[in-house]
């Protein structure tokens, strides 16, 4: 069995493949473009995908070894994500399928997130619950089976990753953000300030209310002091850092003691977040839970992990056609 997997759904156009249940190639192209802007503009994005999407599927096969005649399947991500950005994906996997004869596998990129934890030992046992963190989704979901997943608590509006670039913009820092909350936070004392986590109902979240926070906290701090971000920014950015990871850890216990399931993942771009990584790791030891998380290259956009849900849904059987299209909104 071998697959190659396009991803396109947002500013990553990465290309790999997968050989016999092993990931032989993963090639990604980042979109630097974007950071003149503070934030990803969609237009801009689907021709840098344009662009880059020819080069990186031939790169991905040529490091593999794997001749396209060699090919049994053509995965691609349907959604959820920009619809340019998946429209070049799309129509570039269905007709490198058509032409070449092979089956069409079209994976839906939440599910590829979590399902990155089979790319490579140690893989968890099912049932297991996965928080999946990003810039456009903050979820908790039940997995019973690489194909059977249920949302049990999501935000109700902002999603996580969100809450950390737009933190970053408020203190000036460069497009994408969060990682440089991330860093600086390393220096600074994470609980030098406080800022309200609110309060959501069951297992959802949200997040709106805290960017709100920390908005009127910079503003009426540099009213008072124009240079109070530069000369605090440490101790800023981590105490920013703790508070939305104590968020998203609370509702994750609560899930965990609520289901009985103590094999614990999580996944998506912020799980690539050093502060999360060690707190749910540290929660992990407290409560007796085993604990996954994927290595930096599979948390963030890439196409391994949709060549491994393309794995599961060809064994499966589930393949599609030609005439299908992009999902933006696509649900878990």
């Amino acid at each position: 069995m071998n697959i190659v997997a396009i991803e396109s759904s947002c500013d990553e156009t990465s290309a790999a493949v997968l050989a016999n249940g092993q990931i032989r190639s993963n090639i990604i192209a980042t979109q630097l473009i974007h950071e003149q802007y503070g934030g990803v503009v969609p237009e801009l994005a689907s021709r840098a995908h344009q662009q880059h999407i020819l080069p990186v599927v031939d790169r991905a096969l040529a490091d593999a070894g794997i001749p396209k005649r060699d090919l049994s399947a053509v995965a691609f991500t349907r959604g959820p994500g920009l619809l340019g950005s998946l429209l070049v994906g799309a129509s570039f996997a269905k007709a490198m399928a058509l032409g070449l004869n092979i089956p069409l596998i079209e994976v839906n990129h939440m599910q590829a997130h979590i399902l990155a934890h089979f790319i490579e030992a140690p893989r968890p046992a099912f049932p297991f619950l996965c928080l999946t963190v990003s810039g456009g989704h903050t979820q908790l979901v039940r997995v019973d089976g690489p194909l059977t997943m249920t949302v049990i608590g999501q935000t109700q509006d902002d999603a996580v990753g969100e809450a950390f670039d737009k933190s970053a913009k408020l203190l000036g820092l460069p497009y994408p953000g969060g990682p440089l909350i991330d860093r600086y936070a390393k220096d600074g004392n994470p609980l030098a300030y406080r800022f309200p986590m609110g309060e959501m109902p069951g297992l959802d979240f949200s997040f709106s209310g805290i960017k709100t926070a920390i908005m009127y906290f910079l503003r009426d701090n540099t009213k008072q002091n124009p240079d109070f971000i530069n000369q605090h920014l440490a101790n800023i950015c981590a105490s920013i850092q703790h508070t939305l990871v104590q968020m998203l850890l609370t509702k994750l216990k609560r899930a965990a003691r609520e289901t009985g399931i103590s094999q614990i993942a999580i996944a998506g771009g912020v799980s690539a977040n050093s502060g999360l990584r060690m707190a749910v790791t540290q929660a992990g030891h407290e409560l007796g839970w085993t604990v996954f998380i994927p290595r930096f290259e599979y948390c963030t956009d890439n196409a391994a992990m949709i060549a491994m849900a393309a794995q599961f849904k060809y064994e499966a059987g589930e393949f599609t056609d030609q005439a299908i299209s992009p999902m933006p909104r696509m649900e878990l």
